[in-house]
C-alpha cells in the first residue's frame, strides 16, 4: 500500500469514526440492547468502509452511514425480538409472594453509558433533547413500535431530519414518512418519561446526596422518606418488580439485606443518574459489584430503583473498577 493509499485509508478510518458515538446513540434507541448497538454500528462501519469507493456524495456521509446503520438495524429487528423492562411484562409482586425468576438476556432492556452514545453538544437545548430520548422509559417505548415507525420517530423526532430526508433514507414517501410519524406518535401518548433536568438542579442533587447517605447507612426509614408513593423497583435478569416503599424497603431487609454497609459510587446511564452499587465482600475484604442501579426522579422524589444486576457485563462496559478497597468512601 502506497504512502498515499495508507493516507487516504486513514483519512477514511477518521471520518467514519466520526460518526461512531451518533450512531451508537440511533442504533441503541432503535434495538434497546447496548450490545446489539455496537455490533450493528461496527456492521455498519465495516460495510460503508468495503464501499466507500461507491460513495458518491449524492447525500452528505452522515445520511448514507445512517441509512446503512437503518438497514442493519432492520435486519436485526426482523429476527422479532422486543426488548423491555419488567414492569412492561407482569404486574408488580407483593412481596409476601417475591420470587427471584430469571429470564433470558435477551428479553431485557439494557442499560448504556452516556459517553457512548450522547456526542457533545454546545446546544443545551439539544442536549437535553437527546438526554431525554435515551432514558429507560422513551426507549422501552420505542420498543412497543413496528421498527419502521421506530426508525421514523427517532428520525424525524429526535434526531430533526426533515420528512423528505426520512422518506429518501427508506425510499418511501414523504406521504407514508407522516403517516408512522403519526402513527408512532399516537402510540407513545401515554408514555411519560421520569422528570430529571438537565444539568440536575439543586433539589434533585440533595436528593440524590440523600438517597446515598440513606442506602450506604441502609437507614430504611430514610429511605423511604424519598421515595415517590408509586415508586418501584426492578432487578433485571429478574422479573420480578416491586411497586411502593413498603414492599421495596421491605424486600431490602429481607432478600437484599446483605446489601447493608454497601458503596454506591456516581456514574450516568441513559441520560439519568446512575451508580454502580458494591456490596459487602462476603468472602474479604472490601466491596464487590452488585449491581448497576438507573435513577428515576418524578415530582421531587425517587420514582424509580432499577437494579440491573449482571455485572460482569456492566461493570467493564461503564469502565468500572470489579472491586473496592475496605476504606472506599
Amino acid at each position: 500500500m502506497s504512502d498515499l493509499t495508507t493516507t487516504a485509508a486513514a483519512s477514511v478510518d477518521s471520518r467514519l469514526e466520526g460518526h461512531r458515538v451518533e450512531l451508537t446513540g440511533y442504533c441503541y434507541r432503535m434495538l434497546g440492547s447496548a450490545f446489539e448497538a455496537e455490533d450493528a454500528v461496527q456492521d455498519t462501519l465495516v460495510r460503508a468502509w468495503r464501499n466507500f469507493d461507491k460513495f458518491e456524495g449524492r447525500s452528505s456521509l452522515r445520511s448514507w452511514l445512517y441509512r446503512i446503520a437503518t438497514n442493519v438495524c432492520l435486519d436485526m429487528l426482523n429476527a422479532g425480538n422486543k426488548r423491555a423492562r419488567p414492569v412492561d411484562l407482569t404486574g408488580p409482586t407483593p412481596l409476601a409472594q417475591a420470587a427471584l425468576n430469571p429470564l433470558p438476556e435477551n428479553t431485557w432492556l439494557e442499560p448504556m453509558p452516556d459517553g457512548r452514545i450522547l456526542p457533545s453538544v454546545a446546544d443545551p437545548a439539544e442536549a437535553a433533547v437527546a438526554k431525554e430520548s435515551v432514558r429507560l422509559a422513551f426507549v422501552a417505548a420505542l420498543q412497543h413500535l413496528p421498527p419502521k415507525q421506530r426508525a421514523v420517530l427517532i428520525l424525524r423526532e429526535v434526531l430533526a431530519w426533515k420528512a423528505s430526508e426520512v422518506a429518501e433514507l427508506l425510499d418511501t414517501s414523504v406521504a407514508s414518512v407522516n403517516s408512522a410519524l403519526q402513527r408512532a406518535r399516537a402510540t407513545l401518548t401515554d408514555n411519560r418519561a421520569p422528570d430529571t433536568a438537565n444539568p440536575l438542579d439543586a433539589e434533585q442533587q440533595k436528593l440524590l446526596e440523600r438517597y446515598v447517605s440513606a442506602f450506604e447507612g441502609y437507614d430504611m426509614t430514610a429511605l423511604t422518606a424519598l421515595l415517590h408513593e408509586d415508586a418501584v423497583m426492578t432487578m433485571p435478569p429478574f422479573d420480578l418488580w416491586l411497586k411502593g416503599h413498603d414492599d421495596i424497603t421491605g424486600f431490602m431487609l429481607s432478600y437484599g439485606a446483605s446489601c447493608a454497609g454497601s458503596r454506591l459510587v456516581a456514574t450516568e446511564a441513559n441520560g439519568t443518574p446512575a451508580f454502580a452499587h458494591y456490596k459487602p465482600n462476603p468472602e474479604g475484604s472490601g466491596f464487590v459489584p452488585w449491581a448497576l442501579q438507573i435513577i428515576d426522579i418524578t415530582d421531587g422524589a425517587i420514582s424509580g430503583m432499577h437494579c440491573f444486576l449482571d455485572t460482569p457485563r456492566w461493570f467493564p462496559l461503564f469502565g468500572l473498577p470489579d472491586h473496592l478497597a475496605a476504606d472506599a468512601a
